[in-house]
């Protein structure tokens, strides 16, 4: 089922996950673990990061060096389908443009569509380690609209091949990514916006936003996408904070502000079991203000904390 059926058939608030594949040398049963305490509540949609390779250099018995290519968590097409097969629920993929091609994206958008999953997030996703700025591989998308565009030229037919005729149509919801604080590289949010309704004018079914931690800001931004002429819905995505060191790296790392009152929360804490608690507790208080503004789903991006998020489910649901 696609994302916006759940969301418009709804009664109220829905709620999703967002998980990361396990890193290369664990198996399945790391996700099942991760995803059985959650199912209580009944999820419609699950998303599944994509992490390009990366780089790096081995030095040989010679004394040169070589360049090896190294995917740390590989697997998202084939989690998803286990996803579907093991729970019965929607798996959503992400698809990004860095490291593949588009005849490798065009493969890969088969090979869903062969295992049942019509549904996909497109990310233009991040600078590999070694670049400064994000560069597209040879013969492959440098922005997430012309990534956006070869999924919609799949559900009308179109394939790479121009021989191909009467192409099978596939019938992917697609959903993109919002900025509620803009993204870091565009020179201001106005800009922004523009560029997010060229996504949506393109055929993009719904927006999932990044992470934000002041409630204020999601709502600004849904309004300013309506008056831009966004009209689809915008699913916010929160996460909790867990430690001290993320007052630092979370705002390095995603380009988002955290709220003086939780930053001063968490100095105060003595330990990260206190972190983790007063993380929850801004996080339960987020969930409640949205659900009653009627948000179409409440996502929570998990990364590895199962426990938080249940425990804030539960105070929510």
């Amino acid at each position: 089922m696609k994302v916006i059926d759940h969301i418009n058939q709804a009664k109220g608030t829905l709620i999703s996950f967002e998980i990361l594949p396990p890193l290369k040398g664990k198996n399945i049963n790391s996700i099942y673990d991760h995803l059985d305490p959650l199912m209580e509540f009944k999820p419609s949609f699950i998303n599944v990061t994509y992490h390009r390779s990366e780089q790096t250099f081995k030095k040989k018995a010679d004394g040169t060096f070589e360049r090896v290519e190294i995917r740390k968590r590989p697997g998202t097409v084939a989690i998803c389908a286990a996803i579907m097969n093991h729970y019965r629920i929607d798996a959503v993929p992400h698809l990004i443009c860095g490291g593949f091609n588009k005849r490798e994206t065009e493969d890969a958008l088969i090979d869903l569509n062969f295992l049942g999953i019509d549904n996909v997030l497109v990310l233009r996703g991040d600078a590999a380690k070694n670049e400064t700025f994000f560069e597209a591989e040879p013969g492959g998308h440098r922005y997430a609209i012309d990534l956006l565009r070869q999924v919609s030229n799949l559900n009308n037919g179109i394939y790479l091949e121009e021989d191909i005729r009467d192409g099978f149509r596939t019938k992917y919801c697609i959903g993109v990514a919002g900025y509620p604080e803009k993204h870091f590289e565009a020179p201001n949010l106005e800009t922004d916006l523009e560029f997010l309704k060229k996504k949506v004018d393109a055929g993009a079914d719904y927006i999932v936003t990044q992470m934000f931690f002041d409630n204020a800001k999601y709502f600004q931004f849904v309004e300013s996408c309506r008056q831009t002429g966004i009209n689809v819905p915008i699913i916010p995505g929160m996460k909790p904070i867990t430690n001290k060191k993320q007052l630092n790296v979370i705002p390095r790392t995603f380009h988002v502000d955290i709220p003086t009152d939780l930053s001063h929360e968490i100095l105060k804490c003595k330990n990260d079991e206190d972190v983790e608690r007063v993380g929850t507790e801004w996080l339960v208080a987020q969930s409640k203000e949205l659900k009653k503004a009627g948000v179409p789903v409440l996502h929570y991006y998990t990364l590895g904390k199962a426990k938080i998020i249940h425990d804030t489910v539960m105070q929510v649901m």
